[in-house]
């Protein structure tokens, strides 16, 4: 049987089109409603297929799992705008200041604080870049490391819950899954939901983060003139905060965290009920600390409703291209092109995470999940790969390509607020260790399967 080839030219046209520098959502409707024209005028596509659109784009605005993402947008900026993860900084520092490379503990252990705050890495590399950067450096640590490690923490907001990139990839996921199952004859699909990809990613989080933690531990060891422990004007160790000072700084945040994250995974809440708790409980430890104003408020709302608009344009966009890409025998094309490749599912799971690492050197997250992971998703489902297991996978994929040069998304984000006497070649070198450590963990991903499918199961059966 011949194969039409243009879904794929669809596709690469696309990624020329991103590569000269059109905003994204623009670039996926404009392509896809081009190639329905011409497949209209040529007889290559049915009208009909368009008339699919509105049925679309109202799913999409009244999607109940999609309400968390301006929800948990809105509690992260609001931590970020009142302080409260700056407090978290240099209160947890405090705990730390003696020991040789406290500093850098602290600034992983935020990190993956603030990665479950806020879910968003660019948001989380500017804050923790802004906030310890300048104190890392005021205490001679080396620039390599110390813009490594805080880029390779920024990142940990892809793969931590609750994360943007996981109730995104959650929702896309659902949807192929059911898609998938229904080919294959199962008129009673099962499902998978936010909450399992939430539970599927608490144990590779924590052992990367871990691994980071082993590593400067490491380095600290090895290369002490990496990371000189502090000391005042006269050489004498800097004195210890009162424990119970820190202690009452660092619980109102950490509880707030833990019962979002512990509402959904114990099955008390769907991700967007406590996504609503954790936007009001953000609101209250402003207010209780008074650091909440009209202005902040504003600035807040601002921020909420820019990065919200962005998310659903893009998804409006890609719903868009999909639509006119399975038109046009997308899927199919898609499905034969994976049958053939030698190795079966492993040869195409190979040559999607391939893909993906290759793509997020140019494009955001949010594109890939809505554009690449709807065109696999249901193939790989087909072939019997377990849909969580899939999704921590690329979610780690992901947050390792935001580190590898020369486009890591996170390095353009740490460039913008790091002093220009740290040479950019420098910021390479320094996020290299944290790229192994990542590509060690998607390794052990590959595995052993049960690092992200044995949660959900022992939580949801």
């Amino acid at each position: 049987m011949s194969l039409d080839y243009t879904p794929l030219a669809m596709f690469l046209v696309t990624f020329a089109v991103l590569l000269s520098g059109y905003p994204v959502a623009v670039t996926l409707a404009g392509v896809a409603l081009l190639f329905a024209l011409v497949g209209m005028l040529t007889g290559a596509f049915s009208w009909s297929d368009l008339g699919f659109t509105p049925g679309r784009l109202f799913g999409i605005v009244t999607n109940q799992t999609l309400i968390a993402v301006p929800l948990f947008v809105f509690m992260g900026v609001v931590l970020e705008k009142t302080k409260i993860a700056e407090g978290l900084l240099s209160n947890l520092s405090s705990l730390l200041k003696n020991q040789r490379g406290g500093l850098a503990f602290t600034v992983i252990l935020v990190g993956m604080l603030m990665a479950a705050s806020t879910g968003i890495v660019g948001a989380t590399v500017v804050t923790m870049g802004l906030m310890s950067l300048p104190v890392m450096l005021k205490q001679r640590y080396q620039p390599e490391f110390a813009t490594g490690v805080i880029s390779a923490t920024g990142t940990l907001g892809q793969i931590i819950p609750p994360s943007i990139a996981l109730v995104l990839l959650g929702d896309v996921l659902s949807n192929a899954y059911q898609r998938a199952q229904l080919d294959l004859g199962v008129f009673a699909p099962k499902s998978v939901s936010v909450g399992d990809l939430f539970a599927g990613a608490v144990v590779p989080g924590l052992c990367l983060v871990l691994m980071y933690l082993v590593y400067t531990l490491a380095k600290a060891w090895l290369q002490p003139g990496s990371m000189p422990r502090p000391q005042t004007n006269d050489g004498a160790e800097t004195p210890q905060v009162p424990l119970g000072s820190t202690l009452s700084a660092l619980f109102p945040p950490l509880f707030l965290i833990v019962a979002v994250l512990g509402s959904i995974l114990g099955g008390w809440a769907t991700p967007t009920e406590a996504a609503a708790v954790g936007a009001s409980g953000a609101l209250i430890l402003a207010l209780l600390r008074r650091q909440l104003n009209r202005q902040v408020l504003a600035e807040v709302s601002e921020s909420t409703l820019s990065t919200t608009a962005m998310v659903f344009f893009i998804l409006i966009g890609a719903s868009v291209f999909s639509l006119v890409f399975r038109g046009y025998g997308g899927e199919e094309l898609v499905q034969a092109l994976f049958e053939d490749m030698p190795g079966g599912k492993w040869g195409a799971l190979a040559i999607v995470m391939l893909v993906i690492f290759a793509l997020g050197f140019i494009l955001d997250f949010i594109e890939i999940t809505f554009v690449v992971v709807p065109i696999v998703g249901p193939v790989l489902l087909a072939m019997g790969i377990d849909p969580v297991w899939l999704g921590i996978l690329i979610a780690v994929n992901l947050q390792t390509s935001f580190l590898t040069p020369p486009f890591g998304f996170a390095l353009f984000y740490l460039r913008g607020v790091t002093p220009d006497h740290i040479a950019t070649s420098a910021m390479y070198r320094g996020v290299v260790p944290f790229i192994i450590i990542q590509l060690l963990l998607l390794t052990a991903l590959i595995v052993w399967p049960a690092l992200a499918t044995w949660l959900p199961a022992q939580l949801y059966g």
